[in-house]
């Protein structure tokens, strides 16, 4: 599904001359469940940022399903990312004054989805993720595993191509982090998605396929699980 060739990526200013990413080369199956996993500074989230068709300044090829991506339109780029790729992160990322429902819908309004099938799809949503009864409630009235849901049911609503997430489980409990990685396993497994995880927990490794290790910008490691 993914191949990256050749990535390199650059940090400059007047004074210094970063080599953050180096020579990455990294293809991603459709249907895998990926661990990234790397010191502060190892390049981790410039990597998450090539993946995630944020980050486009950058030398070698990205292709997508077999083709070469490159979009230089801003809208365009905007549009894809939307709808190919679903981003989770640590603070869930929740606006505060949305209902859950309103959460999740936003997607597929900026989506130009049809407003009358929303509400049913936002449901059915919610019912996968196991917060059905939670539609209207606010996110400060959740707890911080029942945010992430939102912030995982809110990801997938676009059915986008792949997910990434970003420590997912980095500001929850033992307990919960195992509930949120027994979603995202049963995501992967039972409606194949492809999810890629960036994470510093060896709990959360143990559910992935793969474990993809990045230091000093290149990657070390990469092996099946």
């Amino acid at each position: 599904m993914i191949e990256l060739i050749g990535i390199n990526k650059y940090y400059k200013n007047e004074e210094e001359h970063h080599h953050v990413l180096k020579n990455i080369n990294l293809r991603v199956k459709r249907g895998e469940m990926i661990a990234i996993m790397g010191p502060s500074g190892s390049g981790k989230s410039t990597l998450i940022n090539v993946l995630g068709f944020i980050d486009q300044k950058f030398e070698g090829q990205y292709l997508f399903e077999g083709e070469s991506f490159m979009i230089t339109n801003d809208n365009k780029l905007s549009k894809l990312r939307n709808q190919t790729v679903g981003f989770v992160f640590q603070n869930f990322s929740l606006i505060e004054n949305n209902t859950v429902f309103e959460n999740i819908e936003l997607p597929l309004l900026y989506g130009g989805y049809n407003i009358s099938k929303v509400k049913n799809k936002v449901s059915q949503m919610l019912v996968k993720v196991g917060l059905k009864e939670k539609m209207y409630k606010y996110p400060k009235q959740l707890s911080g595993g029942q945010q992430q849901r939102v912030a995982i049911a809110r990801s997938l609503i676009n059915n986008p191509e792949f997910i990434i997430a970003d420590e997912p489980t980095g500001a929850l409990d033992t307990q919960t982090s195992k509930e949120i990685m027994d979603l995202f396993v049963h995501l992967n497994q039972k409606h194949g998605v492809t999810i890629i995880i960036v994470t510093h927990d060896p709990e959360v490794v143990t559910s992935c396929h793969r474990l993809i290790k990045i230091r000093d910008g290149a990657i070390i490691d990469d092996k099946e699980l």
